[in-house]
């Protein structure tokens, strides 16, 4: 028997006072029966799994860790954290096979960047959606991401020179979707950072956050990306004494947060230095610094704060940022979820309660009808432009366009 083994929890679930406030505000329960909810999944569940392992319960596989039940508690418990925790700690299933596919990032957009037309071609076409929801279950409704047939990487290697040239240096965390899917935003947040007179460095060798692995219970693979970047992100800060800016609300969170909680991966040295691009180029604006914006720039905006930015507390950044591009017409969307959580949509079991708790969040953009939906967060993107045909772009890309 292993009983007497799990005695001690990692997590403050003692601090929970039962208030099921973090049960309101879950959007899984919302659409899910089958989903007992945060309080019951987390601290509840926490305190039977401490007297007996066997007390696992499957149901935790439909939280989407969009942490919105650590934003709601008024205690400061971390909810989403025990459940994640419990997962990786009592569940000995095998991930399938799609479950090992979807958290791929490198190896898929390493595969599939040679033969990017070919693959885009491919994957939208019906036939392959019914065929991959057959043989996977990968959902046939879900639209895929495009791959870029030239990386980031790249492209910034080919201007190491330039951005040298610049007094002040940052090292850009780009992530997987920056680097196979879509460089252009990577390019933007290059526009924007040399206007503040700050040059751009890629780290040495990143590889992906990891975030797909944890939650398509991959741990140990998580565990060696979070080591290997902690390791490329000390290079930058200790030896370089650089901050290290991100594009995404997720890779940012993961580096920050997830590594130490989830996966227990010391990253105290690094961890005050990663910020997300848009409260580093605030607080440069902050200090003194300049951007020069088109006079004849207009564009009416509606801002998606992502789950994660939420939880971060970061999302007030982007939100200035974009109330001060002269031109804008601005509108922040209600706080609410999309529904994708990263791979959870993709996944066919999920697909329909994705869609149902994004439906809000579509319905009021809708209803605002703007030219164009803001958001941190590349898959909250896919999500948004796949279920109201608006399309999404990173406030540093509406940055990037208002410049002189």
């Amino acid at each position: 028997m292993k009983i007497q083994e799990y005695t001690v929890s990692r997590h403050n679930f003692e601090e929970c006072m039962k208030c099921t406030v973090c049960t309101v505000y879950c959007p899984v329960l919302q659409v899910n029966p089958a989903y007992p909810g945060p309080k019951q999944a987390g601290p509840d569940g926490e305190r039977l799994r401490l007297k007996n392992p066997y007390f696992f319960n499957y149901a935790l596989k439909y939280c989407m860790n969009c942490k919105r039940c650590e934003v709601a508690c008024p205690s400061g418990v971390q909810v989403a954290d025990l459940i994640q925790a419990a997962r990786i700690q009592y569940s000995h299933d095998a991930p399938k096979l799609r479950d090992r596919i979807l958290a791929s990032t490198d190896l898929m957009g390493s595969l599939a960047r040679p033969f990017a037309p070919i693959v885009n071609g491919v994957t939208g076409l019906g036939v392959t959606r019914s065929v991959l929801d057959a043989t996977l279950q990968i959902d046939h409704r879900r639209v895929f991401p495009k791959y870029s047939g030239r990386s980031f990487e790249a492209w910034l290697r080919r201007r190491e020179k330039e951005q040298a040239a610049f007094d002040e240096q940052v090292a850009y965390f780009h992530g997987c979707y920056v680097n196979y899917n879509y460089p252009q935003l990577g390019k933007d947040l290059v526009k924007v950072l040399n206007a503040l007179g700050v040059g751009v460095q890629l780290l040495d060798k990143e590889k992906c956050c990891g975030i797909a692995y944890i939650t398509n219970g991959m741990s140990d693979q998580a565990a060696r990306h979070a080591a290997h970047n902690v390791a490329v992100l000390r290079k930058a800060v200790e030896d370089k004494g650089l901050k290290v800016v991100t594009t995404s609300s997720t890779c940012t969170l993961t580096l920050r947060d997830e590594y130490p909680n989830l996966l227990n991966i010391d990253n105290a040295a690094v961890r005050d230095s990663v910020l997300l691009a848009t409260r580093y180029i605030y607080e440069r604006l902050e200090q003194g610094a300049e951007l020069h914006f088109r006079k004849d720039f207009h564009l009416k905006v509606a801002y998606h704060t992502p789950c994660h930015l939420e939880r971060l507390g970061w999302g007030v950044f982007s939100e200035r940022l974009l109330r001060m591009i002269p031109g804008v017409e601005f509108t922040l969307l209600d706080s609410a979820c999309c529904g994708i959580a990263g791979t959870y949509g993709f996944k066919k079991e999920n697909y329909a309660a994705s869609q149902a708790i994004g439906e809000p969040l579509f319905e009021q953009i809708r209803s605002i009808n703007p030219e164009v939906v803001a958001c941190d967060c590349e898959t909250c993107k896919w999500q948004i432009e796949m279920s109201t045909d608006y399309p999404v772009r990173h406030p540093v890309s509406i940055l990037a366009e208002a410049l002189e």
